[in-house]
């Protein structure tokens, strides 16, 4: 497979309750928990739970089958925060992909121990908290990530 080189760039942070605002776009996620200050309006990232993609990500997160799952990661006074980045869908997978096995969210199952495309080098910028800047993933030896039947093409 021919290597990869993008930048990615996410906006954000959509609070739970304005969840509705991110993009119907193909693009990447990431699901915090974030704290939330109401005097200054913003939402400062405190734990990475989460990296997907989906052609429709306003879609894909107005009921995700792992909503539930994430909510368990939040501590008193956090709530759930969301970073957007629109990418093209033939890109998707392979960048989802090389996200979730550079920094494997805890809710994460998929692409977390094996990497099965060509190398990939990501530049990543915006509001992209916890995530590496810049970083290459190469393909494992492993090739087919066991866990990819456990969501088949739900895993988004």
């Amino acid at each position: 497979m021919n290597p990869l080189d993008l930048l990615i760039e996410f906006e954000g942070y959509w609070r739970e309750r304005k969840k509705r605002g991110i993009p119907a776009a193909s693009g990447l996620y990431c699901v915090y928990t974030c704290i939330y200050s109401g005097r200054k309006g913003t939402c400062s990232p405190q734990k990475l739970v989460y990296i997907g993609a989906s052609e429709n990500v306003r879609g894909c997160l107005a009921e995700h089958v792992r909503q539930e799952a994430w909510e368990a990661h939040i501590d008193t006074g956090e709530e759930l925060c969301f970073s957007f980045a629109k990418l093209a869908t033939e890109a998707l997978e392979r960048c989802a992909a090389a996200l979730i096995f550079k920094h494997k969210p805890p809710e994460n199952t998929r692409y977390v121990q094996a990497f099965p495309f060509g190398r990939t080098r990501l530049a990543v910028s915006g509001q992209a908290g916890f995530l590496a800047k810049s970083f290459t993933v190469e393909p494992t030896e492993r090739g087919n990530d066991p866990s990819r039947a456990e969501y088949g093409e739900g895993w988004r």
